[in-house]
């Protein structure tokens, strides 16, 4: 009989150099409480043990070391098993929401009291597209150029440096299309320059972009700027630091199940800090689709 067990999927990037000594005190605290851990560097050899029911039944759950999209990759790759993410990327802003520290005693402590929160999911994609979940937000306009330059660029390890390049050339080259939002449930159409979409409240460097999104009501929430042009995305900009644009009339925003994002030419868009792809796209809720373990005191709600 299978004992129980822990997978660890490691991001090679993220957890590798000094960050590597959390992996082993991670693992070390996880043999304290009885759980066996397994450490996977490789995807594939993750998959492939799990193969093996017996292997799969035993299973406690999967902590992503890593990233937010590590934890986005566990998420896609092994729907319907919990997981637990372990902070050594750049943001970590669902470790952060779910008051996860980078501190293997304090996470093994969490994988072993078994105390798991289920969330919702967020689908993006059309028909005609590969459809690939997501966990935090996607969107559609400037921010999600940035990311596609950033991906372009990039060259190992990200760091909140890593942006300045790419958001300088964005806003030297992007040209703020036309975005047409169709919301379910929305009688009519709303046109804008840039559209966010929440499932978690969280966004990088702590912007408070939709601070209102809960991520298990069932509902994504959509925020349209509506104004274009560089100098109205830096007022944008500059209002969402302060949380003065969620009651201006030109910032619209909806809670809805599904959202489809059109564009007349073409726009770029982004999931969970990763390229996917351009309009036409859309998105939509799976409610409680993911299952996270949380510590016992809760989730904490920035």
């Amino acid at each position: 009989m299978i004992r129980p067990w822990v997978a660890i999927q490691r991001n090679p990037r993220s957890g590798s150099g000094q960050r590597r000594r959390f992996l082993f005190d991670l693992a070390s605290e996880l043999k304290r409480h009885s759980l066996r851990p397994h450490i996977f560097s490789r995807r594939e050899s993750l998959t492939e043990r799990l193969k093996d029911p017996e292997r799969r039944a035993a299973l406690v759950g999967i902590v992503a070391a890593g990233g937010d999209g590590t934890l986005t990759d566990v998420a896609n790759r092994y729907p319907g098993i919990p997981a637990c993410p372990f902070p050594l990327g750049t943001e970590n802003l669902l470790a952060k929401y779910l008051g996860i520290p980078l501190d293997g005693e304090a996470a093994a402590r969490i994988m072993a009291a078994g105390n798991r929160q289920r969330f919702d999911v967020g689908l993006a994609g059309c028909e005609t597209d590969d459809k690939s979940r997501f966990l935090i937000m996607g969107s559609v306009g400037f921010d999600a150029d940035v990311i596609h330059r950033l991906h372009d660029s990039r060259r190992g390890n990200i760091s909140h440096w890593s942006y300045v390049s790419p958001i300088c050339r964005s806003a030297m080259h992007y040209s703020f299309p036309t975005l047409t939002v169709t919301a379910e449930g929305q009688a009519e159409p709303i046109r804008g320059s840039l559209v966010v979409v929440s499932n978690f409240p969280a966004y990088a460097f702590k912007l408070p972009v939709n601070p209102d999104a809960e991520p298990d009501d069932g509902l994504l929430t959509v925020r349209v700027f509506q104004k274009a042009g560089r100098w109205n995305f830096a007022k944008y900009s500059a209002m969402v630091t302060c949380r003065k644009h969620l009651d201006r009339t030109d910032v619209r925003v909806i809670k809805t199940s599904a959202v489809t994002i059109e564009c007349e030419t073409t726009a770029p868009v982004q999931i969970d800090g990763d390229p996917f792809g351009t309009t036409s796209t859309s998105f939509r809720c799976l409610p409680g689709e993911l299952e996270l373990f949380v510590p016992e005191t809760g989730v904490y709600r920035s």
